[in-house]
């Protein structure tokens, strides 16, 4: 078996660019050699809200309107669960409480979104999925980003998935 061979790109690729796939623990108060102790990068709403919950909008999407309904459960599913990740890892914002604000502004949405794709009813899809941006640009106005505005996706941006459902 071959295994060792075929994950070693996997390790070497992430070391090579400088990321490290896990640090050896320090003892208090130590400095790893060669300098400072860094500080570890915690992510911002905004930086939470682009790199999670935007894409599985864009895909929830494009795949509504293929009319792939397993895709389509699949992204509804992972939104879902990437809100609560952020509700847990930033309960409050601009002291407002985040999991209140999903709660009103996206839970219902995303149920009728499962409903809609549950029936494979595309028109009702359209419909919930409007409803789903609608309430994120409600919760942007809430928390006083107006000028972050969600639509549903002209095209895809991620040239590399089909979304054409495989039957």
């Amino acid at each position: 078996m071959r295994t060792g061979r075929a994950l070693l790109p996997l390790v070497a690729w992430p070391l090579a660019c400088g990321v490290a796939l896990a640090q050896t623990p320090q003892p208090a108060g130590t400095a790893p050699a060669g300098g400072a102790a860094a500080a570890p990068y915690v992510m911002t709403m905004g930086d939470m809200m682009n790199t999670l919950i935007q894409p599985r909008h864009n895909k929830l999407g494009l795949a509504g309107k293929a009319e792939n309904w397993a895709l389509a459960a699949y992204a509804a599913t992972e939104i879902r669960q990437a809100f609560a990740g952020i509700v847990k890892a930033q309960p409050k914002f601009s002291g407002m409480p985040v999991g209140e604000l999903v709660d009103v502004a996206i839970n219902p949405p995303l149920k009728a979104l499962d409903a809609a794709i549950k029936q494979q009813d595309a028109a009702q899809f359209a419909k919930a999925y409007d409803q789903l941006t609608q309430g994120c640009n409600a919760c942007h106005m809430e928390l006083n980003h107006p000028y972050v505005v969600i639509k549903a996706p002209d095209a895809s941006s991620f040239p590399n998935q089909d979304f054409s459902p495989k039957r």
